[in-house]
């Protein structure tokens, strides 16, 4: 999907104003005279130009010309949500954000106001609405290592809504659903809402693992098995290949039911085959786009096998009816003009400093990270608990979180927490795991209610 011309002449001279290639106070050519140096239509440069003006890069003056008009910087604006006074919060999980993002999402929607289709603004049924984005989608599933007709595929809001509908889908309430000992933290919540039984099974460095599996499937009635093979949140280990293949030699032993939530899997550079590709006709395969290209972009795929593409629909039709259509109609059109590559890509070189800034605080310190993983996993030095240790981070001005709210059994495990890499600037950040490096390496005291 081509991007217009107005659009990417307006980005080009977007981007010479960010660069400082054109200063503040710079004239812009006349219309005439840039669509004569370009070989473009007068139209063509006058709707750039009002485009720039939407956004406040220039300012047009009748009679005397355009002229660059930046605005004054705002104080990091994609960070304000989690630098809350002087509290750093290093406890939600996002990806790093930074002016190129908030400019894709204006342009996005700058393209949608003009290009809408009908069918996404006045619809009510799916199938009117979305053929064209799941052709799309079935193109970006390619690029995560699944091979499956658009048919198959159902767009959600966001992953979140994907695993919801996945688990509804393939255990009905009153059934058992096993997962990772330590998992995502909506599990224990989602299971309790949903009527299910959750069944926690031990993990090493490489995931669930297998035997447990096995045993528990023996030993009572587990309808499907919840799992996060790449870069798994919070332990950020990846699952290898052989453990992929081994769970999923154990599901179809078992005939169980596997939910693959894949959401930072795109973002993995030469990654293993998903799940799904091991075990096509029982995986639910679950992706979205907010945790690796911008938080804004909520939408989701849901791929599913044919067994339960009719359950899939009708769960989703009853708990969300569809996702949202404007949201679709961007996600489709960066898989199509190559944004969402370019925004992951970005986001693995972001990445790669935030990772680097970790190092450097944590040297002597043991902790599990992973080169594409939007977060660290840092198991505490003996003597400290997870509750005392997020209670004095937080009292020096960092917010943490606690590996209980990851846990899905009762099991005694060794303290630890998880801390993004992505939700602040990069000087917060350095200030913020210098903070709990020190908590770390010095000694362990509970703090003292004053009552």
């Amino acid at each position: 999907m081509r991007r217009p011309a107005y659009l990417s002449l307006a980005e080009q001279i977007a981007r010479a104003i960010q660069e400082g290639l054109l200063a503040n106070g710079a004239r812009l050519p006349t219309h005439r005279k840039l669509a004569d140096d370009l070989k473009l239509s007068v139209q063509t440069v006058s709707r750039a130009y009002d485009e720039l003006i939407r956004r406040g890069l220039i300012s047009g003056e009748i009679g005397r010309g355009s002229f660059v008009q930046t605005r004054p910087k705002e104080p990091e604006p994609p960070y304000l949500p989690e630098r809350l006074g002087e509290l750093v919060d290093l406890s939600i999980l996002k990806p790093v954000c930074e002016q190129i993002h908030l400019e894709r999402m204006r342009e996005a929607f700058g393209w949608l106001a003009e290009n809408l289709p009908s069918s996404s603004a006045l619809s009510f049924r799916p199938n009117m609405v979305f053929p064209r984005h799941r052709k799309v989608a079935a193109e970006w599933l390619v690029r995560c290592g699944l091979d499956i007709s658009p048919l198959n595929i159902n767009l959600t809001n966001g992953a979140t809504s994907g695993i919801t509908t996945a688990l509804m889908s393939v255990a009905p309430p009153g059934s058992t659903i096993a997962a990772e000992a330590i998992s995502h933290h909506t599990l224990v919540p989602l299971s309790s809402y949903l009527g299910l039984h959750l069944e926690g099974l031990p993990i090493d460095r490489d995931g669930m693992i297998p035997e447990a599996l096995d045993e528990a499937c023996r030993k009572g009635v587990i309808r499907a098995v919840f799992l996060q093979p790449s870069v798994i949140n919070p332990t950020a280990t990846l699952m290898s290949a052989a453990r992929r293949q081994a769970l999923a030699e154990v599901a179809r032993r078992h005939d169980i039911a596997i939910v693959e939530n894949d959401i930072l899997g795109p973002l993995v550079e030469g990654g293993t085959p998903p799940l799904a590709a091991f075990a096509p006709e029982r995986t639910l395969y679950v992706t979205g786009f907010t945790k690796i290209t911008v938080p804004g972009l909520r939408i989701g795929y849901l791929a599913a096998p044919d067994r339960y593409v009719a359950a899939v629909a009708n769960r989703h039709l009853v708990s969300n009816w569809m996702a949202t259509p404007s949201i679709a109609e961007i996600a489709t059109r960066w898989v199509g003009d190559g944004t969402a590559l370019e925004l992951v890509n970005w986001q693995r070189r972001a990445l790669a400093v935030r990772h680097a800034i970790a190092e450097e605080a944590f040297a002597g310190l043991p902790y599990n990270a992973h080169p594409q993983s939007l977060h660290v996993w840092l198991p505490l030095p003996e003597g400290h608990s997870e509750e005392g240790f997020v209670s004095q981070a937080r009292l020096r001005g960092v917010a943490i979180a606690p590996g209980s709210s990851f846990r899905t059994c009762g099991e005694s495990w060794h303290p630890a927490v998880r801390i993004s890499l992505g939700s602040t600037s990069e000087q917060d950040l350095r200030t913020g795991l210098g903070i709990l490096a020190s908590l770390a390496s010095g000694s362990p005291e509970a703090l003292l209610l004053a009552i």
